[in-house]
């Protein structure tokens, strides 16, 4: 049972990679799906970039091989801090708490399913478009979402939740 944030980043992958396969079958690029008219559409876009197109590399078509050997380097740590945590953490620290099992297995889950796509096409299917009025996020996916979400909650645990000490106060 202690291994479950590993359960959760496969299931990220996995869902992760559903959807950009139902997007990349049905859909032509840059063909769009109004959701909720002037705040939602689905539109399939391919990135070479990071999450949110950061460092796209679109003139080149490929993800660099820069920034896939900082995915590896990325997955790398947060697998280990994973691992740490798991085999060693115990449940009052704020390695031990569930959230921040969570967060590493979020992180860790959408970053994989990124380094599938720009290992295998070149590039990462993005297809989530929100905007207000001109106003525009840059398009994401699922595993961009839990790379977000996972930062969120590893920062509300760093914030939030402290280790207990063994020692009593000081009088």
């Amino acid at each position: 049972m202690r291994y479950w944030p590993y359960a959760v980043s496969a299931l990220i992958v996995l869902l992760d990679r559903t959807t950009k396969h139902i997007i990349e079958t049905t859909f032509s690029t840059w063909d769009t799906v109004k959701v909720i008219p002037g705040l939602f559409e689905i539109v399939s876009a391919r990135n070479t970039g990071m999450a949110f197109s950061l460092f796209d590399n679109s003139a080149a078509g490929r993800t660099s091989p820069l920034l896939v050997a900082f995915t590896v380097a990325v997955m790398g740590v947060v697998a280990y801090l994973l691992w740490q945590s798991i085999r060693t953490g115990k449940a009052g620290s704020d390695q031990g708490h569930w959230s921040f099992r969570l967060a590493l297995g979020l992180i860790l889950g959408g970053a994989a399913g990124n380094f599938y796509d720009r290992l295998i096409f070149g590039s990462v299917t993005d297809f989530l478009d929100f905007y207000w009025g001109p106003a525009h996020f840059p398009v994401f996916n699922l595993a961009d979402s839990a790379i977000t979400c996972g930062a969120i909650i590893l920062m509300l645990n760093l914030w939030l939740v402290q280790p207990r000490s063994e020692s009593k106060p000081r009088s």
